[in-house]
């Protein structure tokens, strides 16, 4: 008896992995296409779908699909707006072949965790489109800072060992072209950074904000969530 239980455990739980990887494997493909379209991150999107272990054939469709060769496949992408608690200000993107339902999806999560789904301009205009550049720290700061400002960058972060430099949108890809002699494979992609931070100050407006970014991050068709909260 104890036998047959496990082995129900086992396939449940097989069966728990295989949608999270199904999961996964439709917002990295959602994610490769939009990339396609805007003509930024298709390198990193692409070496998150091989990280996944996704079929090469999987990404051929979602470039494919971009350029508009895959009948029958629509992909739009989406952008929400709307406060979670603490009255932070939080952007999703997500790529979607059904607006409604990720509309459903979006809208239930915010209802259920303390937050309000806002218009269209209620919040965008707290952020800034970005372009991102992701490398190793495989330089002193000193000089990463100053191969970037060289290169053109705005500004440079530095995160353990990553270090985050950002450019003006439409000089993303002059940048990371500069950059490659000392950084053969950066990461880059455009992102939204948030022009004026809101303050937490206690630990359970601060756990309910993180729980609402996780459920909203795991739904497939969401790409990235922004929040301005410091």
């Amino acid at each position: 008896m104890s036998g047959h239980s496990k082995w129900k455990q086992i396939k449940r739980q097989k069966g728990v992995a295989d949608i999270k990887r199904a999961q996964a494997f439709t917002k990295i493909s959602n994610a490769i296409t939009i990339a396609v379209r805007k003509g930024g991150g298709v390198g990193e999107a692409i070496e998150k779908a091989r990280g996944l272990n996704m079929p090469k054939e999987n990404i051929e469709r979602a470039i494919a699909r971009a350029a508009g060769k895959q009948a029958g496949e629509n992909i739009e992408e989406v952008v929400y707006e709307g406060f979670g608690p603490g009255k932070v200000a939080i952007l999703v993107e997500a790529a979607t072949d059904n607006k409604m339902r990720t509309t459903s999806e979006i809208k239930s999560i915010f209802d259920k965790n303390g937050a309000v789904l806002g218009a269209s301009g209620s919040v965008s205009y707290q952020f800034e489109t970005k372009g991102l550049i992701t490398v190793l720290k495989t330089y002193s700061i000193d000089d990463i800072f100053l191969k970037a400002a060289d290169a053109g960058a705005e500004d440079v972060k530095e995160e353990g060992d990553k270090v985050f430099i950002y450019t003006k949108p439409e000089e993303l890809g002059k940048v990371r072209d500069a950059l490659l002699k000392d950084f053969p494979n950066p990461s880059y992609e455009l992102v939204r950074q948030p022009a004026v931070l809101t303050k937490i100050s206690d630990k359970e407006t601060l756990d309910k904000l993180l729980s609402l970014i996780e459920k909203l991050e795991a739904i497939p068709d969401v790409l990235k969530v922004y929040t301005n909260h410091e």
